[in-house]
């Protein structure tokens, strides 16, 4: 038996597609006999299975354990729950790997698989042999079982493990995403006074899109932190990986300011060591880890390529633009929105009790929001190159770490291709509005010389 996979489903990270189009349950059956095979092949026996709250994950959930049994794999399922949750019965059960049945933080549609083998990210080469066991029918035979393991009390009671935060009125938007139930556990535990918004876990996402790196996503708890008089709000993707937060004033603090607050408190704590953050990050989150006496490292953006990095690193601390926030200090090294929720709180307490004036403290950088210009999948690693080559020729200051940063007197800016969409994403910051109009006419240029169409785009 063999079986051939949309080739876009294959992403770098996961995989991911919309249902009914380009994903469905011969995929999903495929992915657990190849995956079961790669478990034998290891040594291993047992896998954990989650997923989210969207309306295809219970069919895809079934037809993905049948072929998890089918290639003699016992299958420990943990139910509905976010993506960390699942990160966290592969680290603590006696499993050998993992799988998340979620379409992250894309529409309703999509839905998708995130693994784990042998507690590291399952990504990149290791998906692509996915395709190539379906392909030649690659796969082990054999028969498993079936089990559920209750773990969702045990999670939270982890997420609190050692809490040392202080009791502050907090708003909570789970934006109708599998963070739901989690976050009404999380909230009876702690001290403060908290408001929740959309915890009810509903795959059509009636009351907004669950991103909240774009910020109209995050209109409700802004109106929620004010007509409360809130200390600050939180808000999480479809599938609890990624945080977002507004303070007492509404504003929106980004992934790299999030992580420059969560910096110092560890940095108290292990002196000196590395801090990881995605090459779309600020040149400020940078300065202050040197600052706060830590070694600041840019790395390329991607869940599974970050946490293979702190690996290598032995990084307490890394994150992303997006919201990924992972923790290996007194944690386990994965992305969970969750954790970074607690650990922000007691950040907040240990460095003065205002969040609104940590975001007042920080530098004032006029920047872009992630930009993003189409191009075909075959394309935009070439555009790249291309891009490159011209800097080089230009003698630019570029940091290739993963696409081109170029720094000028005015600032950064930064243009790579995406891992998961078939985009070019850029990125720009400046010390004023002129200098930021100079940085977006050189990426215009440069999109222009490649046959890009160029956008305008204001600061925030």
């Amino acid at each position: 038996m063999t079986h051939r996979f949309d080739p876009t489903s294959l992403r770098e990270y996961d995989i991911r597609g919309i249902v009914g189009k380009t994903l469905g349950a011969p995929d999903a059956y495929a992915i657990g006999r190849g995956f079961a095979t790669r478990v034998r092949r290891a040594g291993g026996t047992r896998v954990a299975v989650g997923y989210d709250g969207r309306v295809s994950s219970p069919m895809l959930e079934a037809a993905l354990i049948d072929g998890l049994n089918g290639g003699g794999v016992d299958v420990v399922r943990i139910g509905l729950g976010p993506t960390p949750m699942l990160y966290y019965a592969e680290a603590t059960l006696e499993v050998d790997g993992g799988i998340q049945i979620t379409g992250s933080h894309n529409p309703g549609d999509y839905n998708g698989f995130k693994m784990v083998l042998q507690h590291r990210p399952f990504y990149g080469a290791d998906i692509q042999d996915i395709g190539r066991m379906a392909a030649e029918g690659d796969w082990d035979e054999g028969t498993g079982s079936i089990t559920n393991a209750d773990v969702i009390d045990d999670y939270v009671g982890r997420l609190l493990a050692g809490y040392a935060g202080g009791a502050f009125r907090i708003g909570w938007d789970c934006g109708n995403g599998a963070s739901g139930p989690v976050v009404e556990k999380l909230v009876k535990l702690l001290p403060g006074e908290h408001h929740l918004l959309f915890t009810e876990v509903d795959g059509t996402f009636p009351n907004h899109h669950p991103d909240p790196t774009e910020e109209k996503n995050l209109a409700d708890l802004k109106a929620l932190v004010a007509e409360k008089g809130l200390d600050f709000g939180l808000a999480f993707d479809g599938d609890g990986d990624r945080i977002g937060a507004v303070d007492g004033l509404g504003r929106v603090v980004w992934g790299d300011q999030l992580l420059a607050i969560l910096a110092e408190p560890v940095l108290r704590e292990e002196p000196g060591a590395t801090i990881i953050a995605d090459v779309k990050a600020s040149q400020a989150l940078y300065d202050r880890i040197a600052e706060l006496g830590g070694q600041p490292l840019m790395w390329k953006t991607g869940h599974s390529l970050i946490k293979t990095k702190m690996r290598e690193t032995n990084a307490p601390l890394a994150g992303e633009m997006s919201g990924h926030i992972f923790f290996a200090h007194d944690y386990y090294g994965f992305d969970d929105a969750h954790y970074a929720a607690v650990r922000l709180i007691r950040a907040v307490r240990l460095l003065g009790g205002s969040l609104t004036a940590l975001k007042d403290a920080m530098p004032a950088m006029i920047n872009t929001p992630e930009l993003r210009f189409q191009s075909s999948e075959d394309r935009k690693f070439v555009v790249i190159e291309e891009v490159l080559d011209r800097l080089m020729t230009e003698g630019a200051a570029v940091n290739r770490t993963d696409g081109a940063r170029v720094n000028t007197a005015d600032g950064w800016w930064l243009l790579r291709a995406s891992n998961t969409q078939d985009v070019l994403v850029a990125r720009a910051e400046a010390r004023d509005e002129a200098g930021l109009a100079r940085l977006m006419d050189q990426i215009n240029a440069q999109l222009a010389a490649s046959g890009i169409e160029p956008v305008l785009a204001a600061g925030h």
